[in-house]
């Protein structure tokens, strides 16, 4: 009798364990943490393809979804509260904001990139003779200065033998933004109100479309949006510009555009797999 007491009760403690386990594996990945494979070499010399970074979600806030067909380019979620916002200078996760209509804002489940944090909302991005630069903290160099200095220094021929695509976005050939002198380009916030013009609506139409389904269309001087003339827009989410440290190789909002904050997946804090080994070390900022 006092044998098949000790098998249950041995059995009872061993599926609390199994359960809590699963639970764990559950609850950790969706509400505290999450590691994220480096595929590319967008964020080399930082991060190199095959790292391994931890993927803190509590800073910003888990990311819960509303519903779970991802086959569907529109994604419904909130956003758990966190203990800061993402800051400029942070490696984050985010989903690529590009879906089949590279000329639209949509959502793909399996498409995640880590990028470095340029500019937040509130702050004007720009490149300048090759470097990032942030109005919010002018004199600060973000990512590889080596590299930024290599694609301000080298003569485009060069660069396009390095295969680097040197037209960025809105590819307006007017304003004739590259990658190596880009912008200003402000980055707007919730709340924030832009004139439009001919350029502004062009610069941000992807943007108000993903927040209204409306795309600004310019007619000659005017910009219409539902077919009426609009001299102003107030932005209803947080966007953010990411940008490669690798810049002769990513694929960041220099050709792709803002980002919109809940395609955002957490913060990269630390390393925590690198050349076939465990390691626990804090990414630069």
């Amino acid at each position: 009798m006092m044998k098949k007491k000790t098998i249950f009760k041995t059995m009872n403690v061993t599926s609390w364990i199994v359960l809590s386990l699963a639970a764990l594996s559950i609850v950790l990945p969706v509400f505290v943490c999450d590691q994220f494979r480096i595929g590319g070499q967008s964020m080399c010399p930082t991060l190199e393809t095959g790292d391994h970074v931890l993927v803190n979600k509590l800073l910003m806030g888990a990311r819960i979804y509303r519903k779970y067909d991802f086959s569907c380019p529109d994604m419904e979620c909130f956003r758990m509260p966190g203990l800061r916002n993402i800051r400029s200078g942070d490696v984050a996760v985010f989903n690529y904001p590009r879906g089949r209509d590279r000329k639209k804002i949509e959502f793909r489940i399996n498409y995640v990139y880590a990028k470095r944090c340029i500019g937040c909302p509130g702050d004007s991005v720009s490149i300048v003779d090759g470097y990032y630069r942030n109005s919010s903290c002018p004199e600060r160099v973000f990512g590889s200065g080596q590299l930024q200095r290599h694609l301000s220094d080298t003569p485009d021929p060069v660069l396009l033998e390095e295969h680097v695509y040197l037209p960025a976005f809105p590819f307006i050939d007017s304003l004739g933004w590259s990658v190596r002198d880009f912008g200003p380009m402000y980055v707007p916030g919730r709340g924030d109100v832009v004139i439009l013009d001919t350029v502004s609506a062009k610069l941000y139409e992807m943007q108000i479309e993903f927040e209204t389904g409306i795309r600004p269309v310019v007619n000659g001087d005017t910009v219409l949006m539902d077919g009426k003339p609009v001299k102003e827009y107030r932005f209803r989410d947080n966007w953010y510009f990411f940008g490669g440290d690798n810049v002769l190789n990513s694929k960041d909002s220099r050709y792709i555009g803002l980002v919109p904050e809940e395609y955002i997946v957490g913060i990269a804090t630390h390393v925590i797999w690198k050349d076939g080994r465990f390691r626990f070390s804090k990414i630069m900022e």
